[in-house]
């Protein structure tokens, strides 16, 4: 085993670039409702398979959230939920199946898997999952160091974008000093994070800021749990979409004392979209596997039919808790 500066095993990401050397038209892809460390990595991906003298293509059934549209190439990237073109292979980005990406037709691709979460999955033919990395981005640019790549100021902005986003503006469990060297890194290599962290947290559209409101105005509390939930009504009435509810439940996470935040999100069909988030004293992921879903140990995610009454005393039962039976 070979072990670089980075902290794990060299061998995965060597493979990986040899897959990519044998092979000539790419369509990199993420899952649904992407966050920034899907859009990021997607982006610097594509990028570097440019730089190495490949075709990429970045296809994301829910295209490109507000706030990520001013990265590097973000207006290239195609909104579609079937895949076009001619394509030897796929690089899907932190997620644990192809069905996650909800683009047709990747299946009969040769499919390599990127992944940095505890839950994630080896569907694909070549797999690359480290939980050790802070976020998929960080093994993209280890990937491009690996291939001896120039890594741009547009891939190292794209790059920043997905770090700062996946560790909570570093301060989730799993920030380490290494975190912040890459941050470093990717600053002296050209990423601004004065405009980059500007871009993200403070150019929010009106219609999020309402969303907000209403959530808040849902807000209970209970010891050290926090829940907010907003319905259909409550969004056709902020003339919200689904990807404004992004990051509310923070504001509930930064009450003092609340350890463990939850936000319930109705959907369409009338399910519940719930966000988990967590200080650290609780793996948030474990009960988001449990039910379907994952993520990281303080943020995770999933899906849960409704009505709200029943949704919510489900979870709010398990986080009732003590850490270690939640964790079981």
């Amino acid at each position: 085993m070979t072990t670089g500066s980075q902290g794990w095993d060299t061998r995965q990401c060597r493979e990986v670039l040899a897959a990519i050397a044998s092979r000539r038209r790419f369509v990199v892809t993420s899952h649904t409702r992407p966050d920034g460390d899907a859009v990021g990595s997607a982006l610097a991906c594509a990028q570097l398979l440019h730089a190495l003298g490949k075709h990429a293509d970045v296809v994301l059934h829910d295209g490109v959230p507000f706030i990520y549209r001013c990265l590097p190439l973000a207006d290239a990237v195609r909104q579609s939920g079937t895949l076009e073109g001619d394509h030897d292979a796929a690089i899907v980005l932190e997620c644990d199946s192809v069905q996650r990406t909800r683009v047709a037709g990747l299946e009969s691709l040769f499919v390599l898997n990127i992944d940095h979460h505890r839950s994630g999955k080896p569907f694909a033919q070549l797999n690359w999952i480290e939980p050790n990395a802070c976020a998929t981005a960080e093994m993209i640019y280890w990937l491009a160091r690996e291939a001896g790549a120039a890594i741009t100021p547009a891939m190292a902005t794209c790059l920043y974008t997905a770090v700062l986003t996946d560790t909570g503006a570093f301060s989730y469990t799993g920030t380490t000093a290494r975190t912040f060297a890459l941050a470093q890194e990717l600053v002296e290599l050209g990423a601004d994070a004065v405009h980059i962290a500007q871009s993200v947290y403070f150019s929010n559209p009106t219609s999020k800021m309402r969303l907000l409101g209403a959530a808040l105005s849902n807000l209970q509390r209970e010891g050290r749990l926090a829940w907010m939930h907003v319905t259909r009504e409550e969004m056709e009435r902020a003339e919200a979409v689904d990807e404004d509810a992004e990051g509310i439940v923070n504001y509930a996470l930064g009450i003092v004392g609340v350890e463990v935040a939850v936000f319930f999100r109705e959907l369409e069909d009338g399910r519940y979209r719930v966000s988990l988030r967590s200080k650290g004293a609780i793996d948030v992921s474990q009960l988001a596997e449990r039910f379907g879903g994952g993520g990281h140990h303080c943020a995770s995610g999933f899906s849960i039919e409704g009505p709200l009454t029943v949704a919510s005393e489900r979870i709010l039962a398990q986080l009732r808790l003590g850490p270690t039976e939640v964790a079981r």
